[in-house]
C-alpha cells in the first residue's frame, strides 16, 4: 500500500465504533496517541516504542508515542504531538496529521484518542530513556493481515472483553495498542 493509498482509504472510510469500551462508571483521564505511519523504502510500516522497563504503569509493554492530556494542550492533537516529541524527539514538523479513530477506553481509567498520521523516516531517534527503552518500525502488511489478530476473552467485573494480541518477531503487542490497530486496520481493508 502506497501513502496515496493509505490516505484515500483512511479519509474515505467512516470511522467504525470502537468494541473496546469499558464503560467505566468513573471519570475517565483524557489521553492521546500518536500513530506515526513511516515510508522505507516504499513501504509503510507503523512506528512502536517499547516502554521502559523501571516504569510503574504497563513497564516493557509495547506502545504508541503518547500519554495524558496537560492543561496547556489545545486538542489531543496537541496532546499527541507534544508527547511524541518527548518521548522519541519526533517534532511536529515531520509529522503529518491525517486524522484520528475512534476513542478507546481502557480498563485502567483512561480514554485515548488515537492521532494517525505520516511521519518522516528518522534513522535516530532521540528517545527519552526514562520513558522508552526501544523505538522500532513494524511492517502496516502485518496488522492488515487477519492471521495476525488474536482475541482472547477477558472478563472484568462480570463482562467479558477481548484483549487484543498482535505478536511481531519477538516483541507481544498487546492490549490497547493491538486493539487500536486492530481498529486502524478494520478501516484500511
Amino acid at each position: 500500500m502506497t501513502k496515496d493509498e493509505f490516505a484515500q482509504r483512511f479519509q474515505m472510510q467512516a470511522l467504525p465504533k470502537s468494541e473496546h469500551n469499558f464503560n467505566s462508571p468513573h471519570k475517565l483521564k483524557s489521553a492521546a496517541v500518536l500513530i506515526p505511519i513511516v515510508s522505507n523504502q516504499g513501504q509503510l510500516e507503523v512506528l512502536l516504542t517499547k516502554r521502559a522497563s523501571h516504569l510503574t504503569h504497563h513497564p516493557g509493554q509495547i506502545s504508541f508515542p503518547g500519554g495524558k492530556v496537560e492543561p496547556n494542550d489545545r486538542s489531543m492533537i496537541a496532546t499527541a504531538l507534544r508527547e511524541t516529541e518527548e518521548e522519541i524527539g519526533l517534532k511536529s514538523k515531520d509529522i503529518q496529521v491525517l486524522g484520528q479513530l475512534t476513542s478507546y477506553q481502557t480498563i485502567s481509567g483512561y480514554e485515548i484518542t488515537p492521532i494517525v498520521a505520516f511521519a518522516r523516516k528518522n534513522d535516530n531517534y532521540q528517545f527519552d530513556d526514562n520513558e522508552v527503552a526501544e523505538v522500532f518500525h513494524v511492517p502496516l502488511s502485518h496488522f492488515l493481515l487477519r492471521e495476525h489478530h488474536i482475541k482472547v476473552p477477558f472478563y472484568h467485573k462480570g463482562k467479558s472483553h477481548n484483549v487484543h494480541f498482535m505478536p511481531y518477531q519477538e516483541y507481544n503487542i498487546w492490549g490497547a495498542t493491538a486493539a487500536i490497530l486492530h481498529d486502524l486496520s478494520l478501516i484500511l481493508n
